[in-house]
C-alpha cells in the first residue's frame, strides 16, 4: 500500500467537521503531553519513534482498522518511516506532511460576517496554535488585525479577493507569537498601527493606536473604533468594527479571560484588567459579536470552524466575567496562571524590533500551545 501525505489543511477540515481520526503520535511523551493535534472525535496513541526502530509489530493491536490513521512527528521524517512500516503490515495509513511544524503554522480563513455597506470580515484560524487574526475588507481595501508571521497567507488572500492592504494593526505587543504586522506593512506600503503604551521600546516607526482612533477602510462608512482596554498589556486596545463586532485582542476569550503577567506586571495590571472587562466592556452593546485573538480549547470552535460569541452571552456564561469579589478576582488572575509561553521574552523583543531571529529560530520560539489565558 502507498503511504499518503495528509496536509495540515486536510486535518483542519477534519477538526472543523468533527470527523473521526486516529492519531499515532511518535514524538516523545513530554512533547505529546504539552501539545498535540486536537479534534472532538480524534483518538490518540503516543509512543516515541525510538521505541519503534525494531518494528511496529508490538503496537499493531493498538491501531484500529476501522478508522483513518494519521502518523505525526515533529517535522515529518520519523512519521514517514513509521507509516511505511505500518503500511507493510497491511494498514492504510497517512503521515502529516511537515509534521507539527506545519500544524503550528497553518492558517485557515473563515468568513465571519458581512458589513453594513457591503464589506466582509474574515477570521484566520491558526488551528495548531490557537491564534486568531482578522481581515476587514471594504471596497477594494483591507485592514489586517493581529497577523501572524506567516504573512504570505494574508497578502495572497487579499490579492485573491482583489483588495489592497492599507492598514495593519496589532491590538497589543504579543508575547506568544511573532507578529507579521510590520512585515506586511513594509511589503504593501500599509500603515502599521500599535498602541503607544506597548511601543515605548520599539525600534521602528508606527502609527499610534489610541482609544477613540477611527480608521476608515475603503470609501464606505465602515470605521474601526479603537477602545483602550488595558490588562493583558498596558496598551491593549480592542476594536469595534461596523458597530457589530468586538475584536477583543487577548483581553477576553470565549471561555476565559486574558492573563496580565506576560510583561512581569501581574500585580500592577490586574486592576486594569478588571476595569476593562467589568466597566469598559459593560458599556458596550451586548449584541456585539466578540472575536478574540486566541481560542483556548477546540470546544470553542463554532460549526464552521470560526470562534465567536455575543458579548451578552459571555457576560452570562464566561466565569472570568462573573467574579464579583475584587480580591477573589485578583487572586484568580495572579495565582491561577498556566506556564508562560515558550521564549515569550524573545518573542516580545522580536516584536519590538530589538532582535531579528531567522526563520528556524522564529519557528522554534513559537512551538507549543497557546498560553494567553487565565485558567
Amino acid at each position: 500500500m502507498t503511504v499518503k501525505a495528509m496536509e495540515a489543511k486536510e486535518v483542519t477540515k477534519k477538526v472543523f467537521n468533527k470527523e473521526d481520526l486516529f492519531i499515532l503520535d511518535v514524538r516523545n511523551e513530554a512533547d505529546f503531553a504539552d501539545w498535540k493535534i486536537e479534534g472532538e472525535n480524534f483518538n490518540y496513541f503516543n509512543i516515541p519513534y525510538f521505541d519503534l526502530l525494531d518494528g511496529v509489530e508490538g503496537i499493531i493491536d493498538k491501531i484500529p482498522t476501522d478508522k483513518e490513521i494519521l502518523v505525526v512527528c515533529a517535522k515529518e521524517g520519523s512519521s514517514i518511516m513509521v507509516a511505511e512500516m505500518l503500511s507493510e503490515e497491511g494498514l492504510d495509513v497517512s503521515y502529516l506532511k511537515g509534521g507539527m511544524k506545519a500544524w503550528s503554522e497553518h492558517l485557515e480563513p473563515v468568513k465571519v460576517g458581512d458589513l453594513t455597506d457591503g464589506g466582509e470580515l474574515y477570521q484566520f484560524v491558526r488551528i495548531g496554535k490557537g491564534c486568531l487574526s482578522y481581515m476587514v475588507v471594504s471596497n477594494g481595501e483591507a485592514a489586517i488585525i493581529d497577523s501572524t508571521r506567516m504573512t504570505d497567507v494574508y497578502t495572497d488572500f487579499a490579492k485573491e479577493i482583489g483588495s489592497k492592504i492599507t492598514h495593519v494593526f496589532d491590538t497589543h505587543l504579543h508575547a506568544d507569537h511573532i507578529s507579521g504586522g510590520r512585515t506586511i506593512a513594509e511589503q504593501t506600503g500599509a500603515t502599521y498601527w500599535l498602541p503607544p503604551k506597548d511601543a515605548e521600546e520599539v525600534t521602528f516607526e508606527y502609527a499610534p493606536l489610541e482609544g477613540g482612533t477611527d480608521v476608515k477602510i475603503g470609501n464606505t462608512t465602515i470605521n474601526i473604533h479603537a477602545l483602550y482596554s488595558p490588562g493583558h498589556t498596558i496598551g491593549s486596545t480592542s476594536f469595534v468594527v461596523d458597530e457589530k463586532f468586538l475584536l477583543s485582542g487577548d483581553i477576553l476569550f470565549i471561555d476565559s479571560i486574558g492573563r496580565p503577567d506576560l510583561a512581569g506586571k501581574a500585580e500592577d495590571w490586574v486592576a486594569d484588567l478588571r476595569e476593562s472587562l467589568y466597566n469598559r466592556y459593560r458599556e458596550l452593546s451586548e449584541d456585539l459579536v466578540v472575536l478574540p485573538a486566541h481560542f483556548m480549547i477546540i470546544d470553542e470552535l463554532n460549526d464552521d470552524g470560526s470562534v465567536s460569541e455575543k458579548l451578552g452571552t459571555l457576560f452570562a456564561k464566561n466565569h472570568g466575567l462573573n467574579i464579583t469579589d475584587e480580591d477573589e478576582f485578583r487572586k484568580i488572575v495572579t495565582e491561577n496562571l498556566p506556564p508562560q509561553p515558550n521564549a515569550y521574552q524573545e518573542i516580545r523583543e522580536t516584536n519590538m524590533g530589538k532582535i531579528t531571529p531567522n526563520e528556524d529560530e522564529k519557528r522554534e520560539m513559537e512551538i507549543g500551545p497557546n498560553r494567553c489565558a487565565v485558567r
